[in-house]
């Protein structure tokens, strides 16, 4: 089955304890999105993986097939063959091996799947931009009840490299600053939460500085 310029294997004859052939997929470059096919009780699942160093220098393809949450079987473009990751996916290994036709496949894999792909969705995420939205909220520390945590919530904003710093009196502060990691929102855009944990004196002033290539100017609340 050809999609996009990569091959989705079935299963080999030897591997017919499986049942019926999986069904219609799409090979994806995003490991978060596999492709399903369910017989029964049973779910078999292909994943495939596009590695890339200094644009398309150097590009790494890994496909790996996977049957009720475990991979037995995978193909490396460094290796440059199938390798069977478990007993069940010795046949697999040893039949795609057999065949030139699937492993000329996919040792091209890295020019027709993954530098082909490359240079279409790099257009897009290279020019798409989100500024990000900024909320502070306070939260009282319960242990600590003279102590107040200030929480800087940026949110929907791309790509995800971002700095988000917390000033007071406009000056940076480093200590009893935690940090989430930047999240996925799941529609392109990404968030962080960025909590400084402080007893405030008279007088002082907080603020969140962020700054992000979406804005031309830093946004600072």
């Amino acid at each position: 089955m050809q999609r996009g310029g990569h091959s989705i294997l079935p299963p080999p004859p030897a591997l017919g304890l499986w049942g019926s052939s999986p069904g219609d997929g799409e090979s994806r470059q995003d490991p978060d999105l596999p492709v399903s096919a369910r017989a029964g009780y049973f779910e078999l699942q292909f994943k495939a993986d596009c590695y890339f160093t200094n644009g398309t220098e150097r590009v790494r393809f890994l496909d790996r097939y996977i049957y009720n949450q475990e991979q037995f079987v995978h193909f490396d473009s460094d290796v440059g063959h199938f390798v069977a990751d478990n007993l069940l996916g010795e046949p697999a290994a040893d039949y795609w091996n057999s065949q030139p036709e699937i492993l000329e496949d996919k040792r091209a894999a890295v020019d027709t799947f993954c530098r082909h792909n490359y240079q279409i969705y790099t257009h897009f995420a290279m020019e798409k931009r989100v500024q990000p939205q900024v909320e502070i909220s306070p939260v009282q520390s319960g242990s600590l009840p003279q102590t107040d945590r200030l929480v800087c919530a940026v949110m929907d904003f791309y790509p995800a490299e971002i700095e988000v710093k917390w000033l007071r009196n406009g000056q940076e502060e480093t200590e009893h600053v935690v940090s989430t990691e930047v999240m996925q929102n799941g529609d392109w855009t990404y968030q962080v939460l960025v909590m400084l944990e402080t007893t405030p004196q008279r007088g002082d002033t907080y603020t969140c500085h962020v700054e992000h290539v979406s804005l031309q100017h830093p946004v600072t609340l």
